[in-house]
């Protein structure tokens, strides 16, 4: 069957808006699908109306339309519309998703994209794009491009037919390219390789990197701001890599401490847990970056390196060191694959060189202690007598990867 552009959206309260966006996706080529969100009434249109979608979640549009409860009756809409999408992909015939909403309409619609997995097309034509932390709401860890429409979107003027005719041509543009999967992303016979990094680990990074891809690896960066490394744990999950550079699982910690760049409870464990191999550095663990509006009183007084003007990153108390080496040491110890932790010893980024006041051995020991004390039968400790960022620790971490990952055929 012929693929379709999924166009989610609301047609009791964007209908004639959806039928332009509709008309223009098909007159360049593509085969437009609407499914229709709405929860009030009946729009005649949609290509899968609201009974529909709410009978996929296992519920009646009747039972949406009586109930008050607008929390319950928005999730069950979103369930149904995405096990629609998800049955579309799996059946071939899905080439691509795009939204068109407010702020609700845009929530809904991106929750639906984000259960899609990485490589297919979707864009979110949103009036609300810019709100304040709506953007990050609607992005999460998806792939999603957003289309800001700046206008609302109400009403066939020229500027919204405008906004709609370049949104029609960005999605169809985009579903023509062929949709990534796990297979194609291996069509050269290169193993894949996922590696966490951030700005005060780059130069160990770039060099691991290109070092990896000398000896025939794909190697994927990730930023390890806690959405990126997020996202790097579900494409794991997923099955897109052979293995695993973990150079900077600071997201372990601040998870626990409540930082900037908190990863989730999963984090640095779904290598372990799906059996692939992975090498792991501490990178940045000894930081902490609590947003500054949520300071206590005795951070002020805390060791601080401030990276640039919105990020500073604060040294760990020894009590947090404790709390959060149990935790990673325990992620660790539960590897069911070949899994090297390669500890560097004269600090663990390019913010806690020996000669700078971040600096802490002692500290630094604790992890280390820690993850000794805690090892499983799959993990290897290798310590190396330098920085994260010194060319002899970023060689010692290759010849980890070198020694336990698949080799490129």
């Amino acid at each position: 069957m012929e693929p379709v552009v999924l166009l989610v959206s609301t047609l009791d309260t964007k209908g004639p808006e959806t039928f332009y966006l509709r008309d223009r996706v098909g007159e360049r080529g593509a085969k437009p699908l609407i499914l229709d969100l709405s929860m009030s009434v009946e729009t005649p249109g949609a290509d899968i109306p609201p009974s529909e979608v709410a009978r996929a979640a296992g519920v009646s549009i009747e039972e949406i339309r009586a109930s008050r409860e607008r929390k319950k009756i928005t999730g069950q809409m979103i369930a149904g519309a995405v096990k629609i999408a998800v049955d579309l992909l799996a059946s071939g015939r899905l080439a691509g998703v795009i939204g068109l909403g407010g702020s609700t309409g845009s929530l809904m619609a991106t929750e639906v994209m984000r259960a899609l997995p990485f490589g297919v097309p979707k864009l979110m034509v949103s009036s609300t794009a810019a709100l304040p932390g709506l953007s990050t709401r609607y992005i999460g860890t998806g792939d999603i491009s957003i289309f800001h429409s700046v206008i609302e979107i109400s009403g066939l003027s020229t500027p919204l037919c405008n906004v709609l005719d370049r949104a029609a041509a960005a999605i169809v543009g985009m579903s023509a390219v062929p949709p990534l999967t796990v297979e194609s992303a291996r069509v050269e016979g290169r193993p894949l390789v996922a590696m966490s990094m951030f700005g005060p680990t780059e130069k160990c990074a770039t060099y691991v990197q290109r070092r990896l891809e000398e000896e025939g690896f794909q190697v994927i960066g990730f930023s390890a701001a806690g959405v990126c490394d997020r996202a790097m744990e579900q494409m794991i999950g997923m099955e897109f890599f052979d293995a695993v550079v973990d150079l900077a699982p600071g997201g372990v910690g601040e998870e626990i401490v409540g930082g900037m760049r908190a990863a989730g409870p999963e984090r640095l464990t779904t290598a372990g847990r799906i059996g692939i191999p992975q090498v792991v550095a501490p990178g940045g663990l000894n930081l902490m970056s609590p947003r500054k509006s949520r300071y206590k009183p005795e951070y002020h007084k805390r060791r601080k390196f401030d990276l640039d003007a919105l990020r500073t990153f604060l040294r760990l108390s020894d009590d947090e060191m404790r709390q959060i080496a149990e935790v990673f040491a325990e992620k660790l110890a539960q590897a069911n694959a070949k899994t090297v932790f390669v500890f560097p010893g004269k600090g663990w980024s390019a913010v806690d060189p020996p000669s700078g006041e971040m600096y802490d051995k002692e500290q630094d020991l604790i992890l280390l202690d820690v993850v000794k004390e805690k090892a499983g039968p799959n993990l290897e400790i290798r310590e190396v007598d330098a920085n994260l960022e010194e060319e002899e620790f970023a060689e010692a971490v290759t010849q980890a990867c070198l020694a336990i990952f698949p080799r490129p055929q």
